[in-house]
């Protein structure tokens, strides 16, 4: 039976058997693996984007939405991206067999807690082809298998990639088996995937607020949840004009599809007259619709005047709110009641206020007097990343090769039992 014919439990029951001979592999071998992924992703470049055209035009003709053809874009510059970053994942300190915590027993048991992998790691995702490759490259980095459901708008893209990782293994002599795509199933495939307990041992979504939340509501496969991006940017009394434009600016404008891109601009009433129509200027010179409230609207020319639903969206396109707020507790009562946790920034000239925002806001990554554009695996030195997970367990923040790991205890003995 060839892998066409197979169904997707079939397929995932491959991975799971591959995930085997991965979890083996030393470092020296993971390394020289990803960098036969890397050079075979640049091999093959060129068919990868002539995919790639195929799903763009065909984005194009459903109405796909301005920034998810700008996510599912790839041309012969982010193919190169994507390879470099499997380099860069390879270059990385192996997150496996770390002793994280050891000790003797009185009885003379010897105990080790060590790092070890998943076993099968699962994606669903839309849109997004960097994730098929940033994914496999770090879950094989960590010593796992992966099983990809990437969506129909990507389907030619993330289908040509595949192709290129999964030469890869069998030309280094690995299972192939290890990567697989549940693309050609449709909604079927990530239902099958969702419910695959026991064969996949945790399933981590990037997409839209409801991909993510059809996810972790109907999954029994364990979820490490990434939530979407309704980031903030305050702007303290004292905020430094300068400063705060070219913070809000870069944060909105820099790459507007992104997560980590600013959705909501607050500004503390103190420093509204001196600051609103400076930082909307910027704004609009940007390419930015600015949408403010009744504050906003006396401040500063061409606002949208905003709505309620404006504070809880997350814009994903050259789209901006911004409210002037009381003071920092308004600014801190509006973040907890509209934000979804993952991250907001201050721009101050206040230590105090500074170090009381970065205590009181709780979201994966607090900041101060940066843009919210760092929250990304890579800036933050862990290569590629599987995502960034905006809940309390396991894993929290940008997401790297040491939360695609678990830990089990190694007991070494001479023969104690125990009375």
């Amino acid at each position: 039976m060839t892998v066409t014919t197979l169904g997707a439990r079939e397929r995932m029951l491959l991975a799971q058997r591959a995930s085997r001979q991965i979890a083996r592999l030393d470092d020296a071998a993971k390394t020289a693996l990803l960098g036969a992924i890397a050079d075979a992703i640049d091999r093959d470049s060129e068919e990868i984007v002539a995919a790639n055209r195929v799903d763009l035009e065909r984005g194009a003709e459903s109405g796909l939405s301005a920034s998810l053809l700008d996510r599912l874009t790839l041309d012969e510059a982010r193919v190169g991206a994507l390879a470099e970053a499997v380099r860069e994942v390879a270059g990385l300190p192996d997150p496996v067999a770390r002793v994280l915590e050891e000790k003797t027993l009185p009885n003379g048991l010897h105990l080790q807690k060590v790092s070890v992998p998943f076993g099968v790691v699962g994606s669903i995702y839309e849109a997004r082809p960097n994730v098929t490759v940033d994914i496999a490259a770090l879950a094989l980095r960590s010593g796992n298998a992966v099983v990809l459901r990437g969506g129909t708008a990507a389907e030619q893209t993330n289908a040509a990639l595949v192709a290129a990782m999964r030469s890869a293994l069998t030309e280094n002599g690995v299972d192939a088996d290890a990567i697989q795509t549940l693309d050609a199933f449709g909604r079927d495939g990530a239902t099958e995937l969702m419910n695959a307990r026991g064969i996949v041992d945790v399933l981590v979504p990037r997409g839209s607020a409801q991909l993510i939340e059809t996810v972790v509501t109907q999954s029994s496969v364990p979820v490490i949840e990434t939530g979407a991006g309704v980031v903030h940017v305050y702007l303290d009394e004292s905020a430094p004009l300068e400063r705060a434009s070219s913070i809000v600016v870069n944060a909105k404008a820099q790459r507007p599809s992104v997560c980590n891109a600013a959705e909501t601009v607050l500004v503390h009433a103190g420093a509204a007259e001196r600051i609103v129509a400076p930082v909307v200027a910027a704004l609009h010179a940007a390419g930015v619709t600015v949408h403010g409230d009744d504050a906003v609207v006396r401040l500063a020319d061409g606002i949208v005047p905003a709505t309620e639903e404006d504070w809880a969206t997350e814009y994903m396109s050259l789209d901006i709110a911004m409210r002037v707020v009381d003071d920092m507790d308004d600014a801190l009562d509006h973040i907890r009641r509209y934000s979804t946790h993952h991250t907001e920034s201050i721009i101050t000239d206040d230590d105090a206020a500074a170090e009381r925002f970065l205590a009181e806001v709780d979201s994966a990554v607090v900041m101060a007097n940066a843009s919210t554009r760092f929250t990304d695996g890579g800036e933050f030195g862990f290569g590629a990343e599987v995502g960034i997970s905006t809940q309390k367990l396991h894993a929290r923040g940008p997401m790297g090769l040491r939360e695609l790991t678990s830990t089990k205890w190694v007991v070494r003995g001479s023969g104690q039992v125990r009375g």
